[in-house]
């Protein structure tokens, strides 16, 4: 068991949060705009409203939480989040509801941020990118089993109730943050000018770009995977339940096995393996969408690799942040939700053209394939960092600086693990 676990879990008590308010919305669309008396594009809007709210929250966060205690702002983040999902839960109006969307956004990537932050700080010496990964667990928790219970609550009551639900678990947060994360010392203050010093230089802008792109290649094919499913799969519509407990799996495995594999064999091997891994899914969903236990498969491997780059791209962001690490850690989180709104969009355009839904992971393999140059330019671009000394482990490119180990029958193509003994650091 990882020492300060109960840390880590509540951080992903958050993020399990956070997760079903932001997914959580898309499968009460329908109820929500019949009882607010809107058409169905305009309650789209109440997603736009929450991206928007993520995207203005990286920013507000560096005004708020710069040189602040960071459990003193998690716990801050956390009321918003409750407050946020409550009074969404009694809009009375549409106008109401958009802000109340917008407002529970803003603490999404500021969550995330301080966080990523607070979790490579309690973690084990070499255990950075799998803490991260736990923090991040949340998340996928709540497609497999979160959204799940919102939406047979929603179907059961009202739309109103599922966010009634995210509140009171956004409250339990608040608890378990305050009862089981330790108080963590401040980042050090530079000013405001240094928290944006890291964006001058190229590495971070291709790191936020594969992390955008990546995920907008995975939500070219997510974004319609319903009607993939049920049209080209030929699955029946009753099963879509059990078949997105099937994605929600994948993602869970994903996230946990990129963190562990991070920690031992580097973050940017393991991010580029599985953005490498998603390219081929969304490559072979086009062509074998129409078989259904291929098409299953491929949407857990799909799925994995969602979130299986996550927490290594989550560390390296904060490592190459250096001075705004609040800022590139919330940072990469507008980064995914970017991701989620141009792979939507690009994944729609075959659709719109009169193409089968199988061709909506067309223009994935196009992103995915771009995200992975964009992680070994990056990779290229950090390969002479000067080394530093973190969590107990000298530190250069973003990584534990250590000697590759090459284990007996290990595959050619897969990158060598390396041992932990070699780059301690003498204080």
């Amino acid at each position: 068991m990882m020492k300060n676990m109960s840390a880590l879990l509540a951080l992903a008590a958050g993020t399990l949060g956070l997760g079903m308010s932001e997914f959580g919305m898309m499968s009460v669309l329908s109820g929500a705009a019949a009882d607010l008396n809107v058409s169905i594009p305009q309650a789209g809007h109440f997603v736009a409203a929450y991206a928007l709210g993520v995207c203005a929250g990286a920013l507000l966060l560096i005004f708020i939480a710069r040189g602040r205690p960071l459990k003193k702002t998690l716990l801050v983040l956390a009321a918003l989040m409750t407050a946020g999902n409550l009074l969404a839960a009694l809009s009375p109006d549409y106008a109401a509801m958009l802000a109340m969307r917008f407002v529970s956004g803003l603490p999404h990537g500021a969550f995330f941020g301080v966080g990523g932050i607070i979790a490579e700080k309690v973690a084990p010496p070499g255990r950075r990118t799998a803490a991260v990964s736990i923090m991040i667990a949340g998340m996928t928790v709540a497609n497999l089993f979160g959204i799940p219970l919102g939406t047979a609550i929603a179907h059961a009551f009202s739309w109103r109730a599922m966010f009634a639900l995210v509140a009171a678990w956004d409250l339990y947060t608040f608890y378990m943050v305050w009862r089981m994360v330790p108080e963590v010392p401040p980042l050090p203050d530079h000013g405001l000018k240094s928290q944006f010093a890291f964006l001058g230089r190229p590495a971070p802008w291709f790191l936020l770009g594969a992390i955008m792109l990546g995920n907008g290649g995975v939500f070219c094919w997510y974004s319609y995977i319903n009607p993939l499913l049920v049209h080209v799969s030929g699955f029946a519509p009753s099963s879509m339940t059990y078949l997105m407990v099937v994605a929600g799996a994948g993602m869970v495995v994903g996230n946990l096995l990129a963190g562990e594999l991070a920690d031992r064999c580097g973050a940017v091997p393991v991010a580029a393996a599985f953005i490498a891994v998603m390219a081929v899914s969304l490559l072979l969903i086009v062509f074998a969408a129409a078989v259904p236990a291929a098409s299953a498969v491929l949407m857990f491997v799909a799925a994995g690799c969602l979130f299986g780059v996550s927490g290594p791209e989550q560390v390296l962001i904060i490592d190459n942040a250096e001075g705004g690490e609040l800022l590139g850690a919330s940072g990469a989180q507008v980064a995914f939700n970017l991701g989620n709104a141009v792979g939507a969009w690009l994944g729609g355009l075959p659709i719109a053209a009169g193409y089968s839904y199988r061709y909506a992971a067309a223009p994935g393999v196009l992103l995915a394939t771009a995200g992975l140059f964009m992680i070994l330019h990056f990779r290229r671009l950090t390969k002479g960092k000067k080394s530093r000394c973190e969590n107990g482990f000298f530190q250069r490119g973003g990584e534990n600086l250590i000697l590759p180990v090459r284990p007996t029958g290990w595959p050619w193509f897969l990158p060598a693990c390396r041992t932990k003994s070699e780059a301690r650091c003498r204080r």
